[in-house]
């Protein structure tokens, strides 16, 4: 076997060092730019263009922020509203226009000498940290961002401008936190007196003696339908007519105002829990209190609402009451009686800010 292998070693070809040539570098052409100075002006001029004009896309998305609103012209093109078209387009083109500055900037003007140099190995000593520092250095020379203040300038500036697009739209983190502001917005819901509960999938009103032990049901308060609802009434379509709420106002308000209903053994219940129901039967915000997931896993035997999300569990039977997870308060629950029909009404919105808590709130 060994005289075999030798064999083989012997017939295979000699290794050579070099099997093909190095080409090395291409002759080198000069740029347009190289040898006119009009047309180094002149690319100089277009990459400052550029980069002010992405300055004006900035300040256009800042203008279109504020006076385009996100509920009007919903279906401006493509399905695509106003405010959406208009921020987006804006914001892209202010980006886009610096990256093509950038790269016009470094095909025209930076300095096109091509070198090559030998791999060596990637040790951190400081001759190497010398060497980056001179090379960051040379780069700056080669750049010309010295000698062409134009656009240097223009570039900051338009560097500067496109973080202005997203402080403004920090503001859509909330509510300006006032105190008049976060009453009127964060607590408060479209519940009121007298507002009926309905089921959110058919629409019907939920009538007490339908209402069996261990059920639950997704709900919402009455009227929450917007023109393209199949379930919206003559009644809804001159509502809306009348300019009530519809939009993203609509779908905000359907948010902060979901509910469950749910019926237990009224014996089960707390008395502070029987001050707010009706025979056993409760209405909580389907909003988890810890991040504001919508929670609808109910345990008909311990009457615990669970959130799938992150395992916050609620004691419907005691206020809503956290008996396990990460939510720091209890589930608000609605004031609820029957009307002179047997229906599910509200006696008043809810007492205190659905959802997780806020700056301005004490979590506890």
């Amino acid at each position: 076997m060994t005289d075999h292998t030798d064999s083989h070693a012997e017939l295979a070809p000699a290794a050579t060092a070099e099997p093909i040539a190095d080409p090395g570098l291409a002759p080198h052409l000069p740029r347009p730019t190289d040898v006119d100075p009009k047309a180094e002006r002149r690319a100089e001029r277009q990459v400052a263009a550029m980069f002010v004009a992405s300055m004006i896309c900035a300040i256009l998305f800042v203008i279109a922020y504020y006076s385009l609103d996100i509920k009007d012209s919903w279906d401006t093109f493509l399905g695509f509203g106003a405010s959406n078209l208009a921020l987006g387009l804006s914001l892209g083109f202010a980006l886009l226009l610096i990256g093509i500055g950038v790269i016009q900037w470094s095909r025209k003007l930076m300095v096109d000498h091509e070198i090559s140099e030998l791999r060596h190995p990637a040790a951190s000593d400081e001759s190497d940290r010398e060497k980056v520092l001179a090379d960051l250095a040379l780069g700056l020379e080669e750049s010309g961002i010295g000698r062409r203040p134009l656009v240097r300038n223009t570039l900051l500036g338009a560097l500067g401008f496109i973080g202005i697009p997203a402080v403004v739209a920090l503001n859509d983190l909330g509510p300006d936190a006032t105190p008049s502001n976060i009453k009127k917005t964060l607590e408060k819901t479209f519940w009121k007196a007298g507002k009926r509960v309905v089921n959110d999938v058919t629409g019907r009103w939920i009538k007490a003696s339908d209402m069996e032990i261990g059920q639950l049901v997704n709900a919402e308060p009455e009227g929450l339908v917007d023109a393209f609802d199949p379930r919206a009434t003559p009644e809804d379509q001159e509502r809306i007519e009348a300019g009530s709420l519809h939009g993203a106002e609509l779908q905000v308000a359907k948010t902060k105002s979901a509910v469950i209903v749910v019926r237990m053994e009224p014996k089960d219940m707390t008395t502070a829990t029987q001050e707010w129901a009706h025979q056993g039967i409760a209405v909580y915000s389907k909003i988890c209190t810890h991040v504001g997931c919508p929670i609808a896993l109910w345990e008909q035997q311990t009457h615990h609402l669970l959130c799938p999300c992150h395992q916050s569990t609620f004691d419907l039977a005691d206020k809503g009451r956290v008996v396990f997870g990460p939510a720091a308060r209890p589930l608000p629950q609605l004031p609820i009686e029957v009307d002179s029909e047997g229906y599910l009404v509200a006696k008043s919105d809810f007492l205190e800010p659905v959802g997780p808590s806020y700056w301005e709130r004490d979590s506890k």
